[in-house]
């Protein structure tokens, strides 16, 4: 390992990030395992990836939530006057992205998602708005911890950015059409979170990857087809939530991360009556096998 920090045992590599590696290390004093993300200036190409991190830090040391990662602290090191190495010390979370640990489970996506719209709440009455909500930005750790991360394309509310910023899949319609960024555009980029995590499929936004010369490549966009379509195991109320949560005009989408949890908390509420009542009807015609009880309860989406 060719990274050093006075202070701390870096171990090995665990992640990598836009032109940064995250490293799992020890921190000597305290024994206490955290990550640390380090990004090396070797043209200026790599000033952005500076100036996301150093916002990340800016960003992580005004919010405290169970739900959020958090930075501890951040070092430099300068060569004439200019930041030539960064390394940024984060709260380590051991687990996977919810790209990878994806639930399969409607309980199970239900406890998550509620989870991550009460972090992005916290974020939004500090003042901020995460605007690159995405699988790979949510961690699913043990004991059920999720923790929203990566804040480096964070800003304040009501900001308007001079280029565009987000990640294709997942982007707002304002982002691209670099408009003023709300509360609601988390709601989009977390609509099209859990799009994804339900059918398996892109919600269609408005870019279309890279053009030939390697910059951003605009497209109108698809109509979009509701999860409920897809896989007839979702909830309407949940597919109906999804789609609202992605509508183009942002004065139409749920206001708020508080009306986003509410609204799943309605989508639990009527899956567990649905459940109940098919158990009841079960039970009503004869005396069910154990494997019927067992299917009648499974919430698999």
């Amino acid at each position: 390992m060719d990274i050093k920090l006075a202070g701390y045992h870096i171990t090995r590599q665990i992640g990598t990030g836009a032109r940064s590696r995250i490293c799992l290390a020890v921190e000597e004093r305290s024994g206490k395992k955290v990550a640390i993300k380090h990004v090396l200036r070797e043209s200026p190409e790599d000033d952005p990836f500076i100036v996301q991190v150093e916002r990340e830090y800016e960003v992580c040391r005004k919010l405290n939530h169970p739900h959020l990662r958090q930075a501890y602290a951040i070092h430099r090191t300068r060569r004439r006057l200019q930041t030539r190495e960064l390394m940024l010390v984060m709260e380590y979370i051991d687990g996977l992205n919810l790209e990878k640990a994806r639930p399969n489970r409607l309980n199970t996506f239900l406890t998550v998602f509620r989870k991550v719209a009460e972090g992005l709440h916290a974020m939004h009455q500090a003042g901020f708005v995460h605007s690159d909500m995405k699988p790979t930005n949510i961690m699913i750790g043990r004991g059920g911890m999720v923790k929203i991360i990566d804040f480096g394309q964070s800003c304040a509310l009501n900001h308007r950015k001079h280029r565009i910023q987000g990640t294709p899949d997942y982007i707002a319609p304002e982002q691209v059409r670099r408009k003023v960024l709300t509360q609601r555009t988390d709601v989009f980029n977390l609509g099209a979170t859990m799009y994804w995590v339900l059918t398996s499929q892109n919600y269609p936004t408005e870019i279309r990857g890279t053009d030939d010369r390697g910059g951003i490549a605009l497209a109108s966009a698809e109509a979009p087809v509701a999860p409920r379509e897809l896989n007839d195991k979702i909830p309407l109320s949940l597919s109906k939530l999804v789609m609202e949560c992605c509508r183009d005009n942002p004065a139409e989408r749920p206001a708020d991360m508080i009306n986003v949890i509410a609204r799943l908390g309605v989508v639990r509420k009527l899956w567990a009556k649905q459940r109940a009542e098919a158990h009841q009807r079960l039970r009503a015609t004869r005396m069910p096998s154990r494997d019927e009880l067992t299917r009648a309860a499974e919430d698999d989406i």
